[in-house]
């Protein structure tokens, strides 16, 4: 059989086959990281449910939530929304993960990215399972584009990141790789996320500060705490060279090169 022969053998197997059968799966998402994922891959006639948290304002792609049904990640709403594949970060209790292996429904469960490598294969992994590979690798080209674009641009320069509750981060974390990727060195040097010393800031204040969530307008700790305190702010007003809003940094998604470009294009 020749190519030609080949190709409309294969044309004419497709049309065979129903349309249905290309169509992503009717897909839900249980927490508001995962809900990026899904809006951002699936089809928006595809999605049957996502998290009450994917229109809030640190939502990264609240506006594309808007109309979409919100349901809670409960076995009460698994049933209502007859998902064929559930993503999930955090979302989700014992109870619903046993439901969802009763019932045989797929599961894709995030990893917490601490680099842009794991970024890449969150992204691929949700796109296979809704059957949209070559969306996941345009999401990530993108991510790439503004990973090159950032690229070197804090010259080596030592910036230390805070948030509101007066917590910073360091190695092993989605921040610290922001960092690098636009060119600076973490100032904070211990792994993870840690809370900074109040008195050291003030007496000894870091060269450059990079806010994070400080647009947050909640009670409680991130209203009052040491983030938020008088003499710290006081000491960081002139070292502050960006801040980046909740929404681009409280998840591990591909939109972390967004707070990079905003990085880079400080330090110009």
């Amino acid at each position: 059989m020749n190519a030609a022969k080949a190709f409309c053998a294969l044309a004419a197997a497709m049309a065979l086959v129903p349309a249905g059968a290309w169509a992503a799966p009717r897909v839900m998402s249980l927490d508001s990281c995962a809900d990026q994922y899904v809006l951002a891959l699936a089809p928006r006639e595809a999605i049957v449910g996502l998290s009450h948290r994917a229109v809030a304002p640190d939502s990264y792609l609240r506006d594309k939530a808007a109309g979409l049904p919100l349901r809670r990640a409960t076995f009460e709403s698994l049933v209502s929304a007859r998902p064929a594949l559930v993503v999930r970060q955090w979302g989700g209790d014992a109870r619903l993960t046993k439901a969802l292996q009763a019932k045989g429904v797929a599961t894709v469960t995030l990893d917490d990215a601490t680099d842009f490598d794991g970024v890449r294969a969150n992204v691929r992994k949700v796109a296979v399972a809704l059957h949209r590979r070559p969306q996941g690798e345009a999401l990530i080209a993108g991510m790439d584009a503004r990973l090159k674009a950032a690229a070197g641009a804090g010259r080596g320069r030592e910036a230390l990141y805070l948030t509101p509750s007066g917590y910073t981060a360091g190695a092993n974390t989605l921040i610290d790789a922001m960092l690098g990727a636009a060119g600076y060195a973490n100032a904070t040097k211990a792994a993870y996320f840690a809370p900074v010393s109040l008195e050291q800031m003030v007496m000894t204040p870091p060269a450059a500060v990079v806010l994070g969530m400080f647009d947050r307008a909640r009670a409680g700790a991130d209203r009052w705490g040491p983030g938020r305190h008088a003499a710290l702010r006081r000491a960081v007003e002139t070292r502050a060279v960006a801040e980046l809003p909740a929404a681009m940094v409280g998840c591990s998604a591909w939109f972390a090169a967004d707070g990079a470009l905003v990085l880079a294009k400080a330090a110009r």
